[in-house]
């Protein structure tokens, strides 16, 4: 945690960092824009923006810089096919040493500057048969199995409740929409529940057992706490998967992060034509 971030609240650390954004970009506020969280892999989709602008997250006060290879470490301001979008290129980790409430930082940022409805992706292990690496999938739940919360502590009501009812985490309408644009795309897309995990090892063949069990489809290290954290502000969430590998136990290889990259980089035409997509239909409602 920065030494700016440790000494100011949380809503108002945010303030700071949203002032660094505009500021750097010459602005006193920006138009209403859609948000997406690029996952491992799949920051092809920044290449895609026109009229783009850019700062380096080590020039916004608080922000956790990013240590994980294909993380750029960017916030990006675009038009994707003529929708603007705000990019996180790359993400936080808990695996990393950071806390939740740095994990979330991004997000909250991009709620701060406007952004009401976010796409949340990533890169995750298929448990399902249906969950082929290189496929798709939208998360329609999810199981925060990591045994922390972003939202413990002290909560400030000027973001949200105290408890906070997650029965519709990734919005139903949403998930209808990605599912038809799949359909449409001739995407291969499923849908499914993404388990949480902490990570960084990925997980055993009995862990896996067990994730079935409870009934995950996909497995992977990121997306739950910011999603609790984007619907604490009342952001609303599509998520989708990108399956780059089978899980342990399933695949009949063993599992590393380049195999990973790899299987997001060549699934990254269809990423890209799902969530562009998506970005103008949501745009039109």
């Amino acid at each position: 945690m920065s030494n700016t971030q440790a000494k100011v609240p949380p809503f108002e650390a945010i303030a700071l960092a949203k002032e660094d954004v505009l500021n750097n970009w010459m602005l006193e506020s920006l138009p209403p824009a859609l948000g997406i969280v690029l996952g491992s892999g799949l920051g092809a989709l920044a290449h895609s923006l026109t009229e783009v602008r850019k700062i380096s997250y080590d020039k916004i006060r608080g922000m956790p810089q990013v240590s994980v290879a294909n993380h750029q470490g960017e916030l990006l301001w675009g038009k994707l096919e003529g929708v603007s979008v705000l990019c996180l290129s790359g993400r936080a980790h808990l695996y990393e040493g950071r806390s939740p409430q740095q994990v979330v930082f991004g997000v909250r940022l991009l709620a701060a500057l406007g952004v009401r409805t976010m796409i949340m992706t990533n890169a995750a292990g298929g448990i399902s048969q249906e969950n082929a690496p290189g496929s798709l999938m939208v998360i329609n739940d999810h199981l925060n199995l990591t045994g922390q919360n972003p939202l413990t502590g002290k909560n400030d009501e000027l973001w949200g409740p105290r408890f906070l009812d997650m029965s519709h985490a990734y919005n139903p309408r949403l998930v209808r929409l990605a599912i038809e644009i799949g359909a449409q795309e001739n995407i291969s897309l499923s849908q499914g529940v993404y388990a949480g995990l902490l990570g960084p090892t990925y997980e055993t063949p009995a862990e896996v057992r067990m994730l079935e069990i409870l009934g995950a489809d996909a497995v992977g290290m990121s997306t739950v706490h910011e999603v609790i954290a984007l619907r604490h502000q009342g952001v609303d969430v599509v998520g989708i998967s990108c399956i780059t590998n089978k899980a342990a136990g399933i695949s009949e290889t063993e599992l590393n992060h380049e195999e990973v990259a790899a299987v997001a980089d060549r699934s990254s035409a269809s990423f890209l034509r799902l969530v562009t997509s998506l970005c103008r239909e949501i745009s039109s409602f």
